[in-house]
C-alpha cells in the first residue's frame, strides 16, 4: 500500500501531466492542486488505493459542513474524479471511487417580484399619448395580466387579439396554452389597436412593433420596460420576467391555487411553480389545514 508521502508524489506527477499534456492554465492547475491537497489532508495516513465511495461522500459532507459552497464542492469533486481516472489508467488503481458522486445542489436563486403597490405604480399613472407609449402600456399590462414570457409576447399576431379576453400562446417545448386577459390589459390593447396603423407597416402581422414598423424584439421590450420603470421612480431593475413572476406571486397570494397558476404559467411540473413563486409556509399551511382530512379540526 502506498503511504501518504507516496500520495503527494502521485499528485505531483498528475499535475505535471496536466501541465504538459493538456496544457492547462496556471490558475486551473492551482485549483486542481488545492483540491488534491484537501483530499490528502482528509485521507491522513490512509492509502488512496483503499478509498471507497462512502468515504468520498463523507468528505463531501465534511467540507459542506465547513461552509464550502455546492459550486466549490462540484469543482473539487471534478478534480478528484480526474485524479483517480489518471491513477486507474497509469498507476494500476483498481477503481475510481469518485464516479457517480455529485455535489449537493445549489439553492436556486428566487426570481424577484414587485410588490402589489409597485406593480400598480408601474402600470397606473398619467395616460400615455404617443403611439409608442400607448403600445408600451398595452405590452406591460399584458405581461402582468397573463404571466407571459417576453418571447410569447413578441410572437403575438394581430389575429391573436388579446382584447377578446383570452389568448393562446406557444411557450417552451412548443407547448400551447390559453390564458385569460384582464380588463385593464384588454382596454390597453384596444387603445393600442386603434392607433397601431399609424406606426406599423401595412403588411406587418405582428401585434406589437418596433421603431422600424416591424415585429418588436425581446431586447427592445426589455429596454422600453426598464426606461418606463425609471420614469415612474421604481428603484428595482424591472424587466419582463419580473412581471411574469409578479403575476404568479400575486395570483398565489390572492387565490393560493397552485394548480391554476401552474396552468397559466405553462409549467410542466408543479414543483417548478412552487420554486418560481416562492409560496411561503403560511400559505402552504393554510392549504394543508383546509384540505387534508387529518388536519381538519373536529
Amino acid at each position: 500500500m502506498r503511504s501518504r508521502s507516496d500520495g503527494k508524489a502521485l499528485a505531483s506527477e498528475y499535475l505535471d501531466s496536466l501541465k504538459h499534456q493538456r496544457r492547462l492554465s496556471a490558475a486551473t492547475l492551482e485549483n486542481y492542486g488545492r483540491a488534491l491537497n484537501v483530499l490528502h489532508a482528509l485521507r491522513g495516513d490512509k492509502a488512496l488505493e483503499g478509498m471507497q465511495a462512502a468515504e468520498v461522500r463523507r468528505y463531501v459532507a465534511q467540507l459542506h459542513a465547513k461552509g464550502l459552497s455546492p459550486r466549490s464542492l462540484a469543482l473539487t469533486l471534478s478534480a478528484w474524479r480526474g485524479y483517480f481516472r489518471w491513477l486507474t489508467r497509469h498507476r494500476g488503481f483498481a477503481s475510481n471511487p469518485v464516479l457517480g458522486i455529485r455535489a449537493p445542489k445549489a439553492a436556486r436563486p428566487l426570481p424577484k417580484a414587485l410588490s402589489v403597490e409597485n406593480a400598480q405604480r408601474l402600470l397606473d399613472g398619467a395616460g400615455e399619448t404617443t403611439p409608442l407609449g400607448v403600445q408600451d402600456a398595452a405590452m406591460f399590462e399584458l405581461l402582468y395580466s397573463s404571466g407571459l414570457r417576453v418571447g410569447e409576447l413578441v410572437a403575438l399576431d394581430l389575429t391573436d387579439d388579446p382584447s377578446q379576453g383570452e389568448i393562446t400562446v406557444t411557450g417552451k417545448g412548443s407547448k400551447t396554452r390559453t390564458v385569460p386577459v384582464g380588463t385593464r390589459a384588454r382596454n390597453a390593447v384596444q387603445a393600442w389597436l386603434r392607433i397601431r396603423s399609424s406606426i406599423a407597416a401595412p403588411e406587418e402581422r405582428a401585434l406589437f412593433v418596433g421603431a422600424r414598423r416591424r415585429r418588436i424584439t425581446p431586447s427592445r421590450v426589455w429596454h422600453r420596460l426598464t426606461t418606463w420603470a425609471k420614469r415612474r421612480g421604481l428603484a428595482e431593475h424591472v424587466h419582463p420576467h419580473m412581471l411574469r413572476h409578479s403575476f404568479a406571486s400575486h395570483m398565489l397570494q390572492s387565490s393560493q391555487d397552485l394548480r391554476a397558476v401552474q396552468e397559466m404559467l405553462g409549467h410542466a411540473s408543479i414543483a417548478t411553480t412552487q420554486v418560481y413563486t416562492h409560496l411561503d409556509f403560511q400559505a402552504l399551511a393554510k392549504v394543508y389545514d383546509a384540505a387534508h382530512p387529518r388536519a381538519r379540526k373536529k
